[in-house]
């Protein structure tokens, strides 16, 4: 039996409709496909670095338009290279701001307001300048060259005090317990507290006797001692309740205990 002649078939051929390879490949000799232009390709990759440099401004923009805390306002205005051989800045408060000018020029060193508040009073200590605030807040700004408030505390329940008292000049309000001031307290009529100079921590508070009130312009300092006349309504207080002595430690009485203030940290 003789077998019958098969026409062999190209079992990959596209499906009926497919674009033939011919019509997909370039044909032979044709010159290559034309890559994009260098300058195309440089401004798709110049154009995310451009929008990147250009948002750094607004970045920046942003961070310096940022509420600044406590509403801090400090003005720099005269670099001081050496403090210590330029010395200690004179302190005066004016209007709504501290300023600091040069002992030997008399040019402003530095600016320190606080927005809808008034310094009430300040005070100077070597490398210190602490100022008492219409709120009740107190403050310590680097006294050499105003590079920084370094701290801010609040006066335990005086805002509504001192709110009055700065019509009448905050005599006696703030004040150094010691030479030297590692201490220093604001002294209302309800009570007396007592802030550590070096980070401003609340060391101690020491309330008024019941019917009696603190007069912080009748207070004088003597032998490392702050006196405070503390008047008493009651006809039978006797003179020595209606006057106290402190110091860095508190109230001073015989055979005291110091209030936890053991430590007052390197002085300044």
């Amino acid at each position: 039996m003789s077998a019958l002649p098969v026409e062999a078939t190209d079992t990959t051929a596209p499906p009926p409709g497919a674009t033939p390879p011919s019509a997909v490949l370039p044909p032979a000799g044709s010159p290559a496909p034309k890559a994009a232009p260098a300058s195309r390709r440089g401004t798709r990759i110049a154009l995310p670095v451009a929008l990147a440099v250009l948002a750094v401004p607004l970045i920046t923009a942003a961070h310096h338009s940022r509420p600044t805390p406590f509403g801090d306002h400090l003005t720099v205005h005269a670099r001081v290279d050496d403090a210590e051989s330029a010395g200690m800045p004179e302190l005066r408060t004016k209007g709504q701001a501290v300023e600091a000018y040069d002992p030997g020029s008399g040019k402003a060193r530095w600016t320190y307001a606080r927005e809808g508040r008034r310094p009430l009073k300040t005070l100077g200590a070597p490398g210190h300048a602490f100022t008492l605030w219409s709120d009740g807040l107190v403050t310590d700004t680097a006294r050499a060259d105003g590079g920084s408030v370094r701290w801010h505390r609040a006066a335990p329940g005086s805002a509504a005090w001192l709110r009055g008292a700065a019509a009448r000049g905050g005599t006696g309000v703030l004040q150094p317990l010691t030479p030297g001031a590692r201490m220093v307290a604001v002294v209302t009529p309800h009570r007396i507290a007592a802030y550590r100079a070096v980070d401003g921590d609340l060391r101690w508070v020491l309330p008024a006797r019941t019917g009696c009130a603190f007069v912080p312009a009748r207070s004088v300092r003597t032998r490392g001692a702050l006196l405070v006349a503390q008047p008493c309504a009651s006809p039978t207080a006797s003179w020595t309740s209606q006057l106290i002595a402190v110091d860095d430690y508190g109230r001073i009485v015989p055979g005291r205990t110091p209030l936890g203030n053991g430590d007052l940290g390197p002085e300044k």
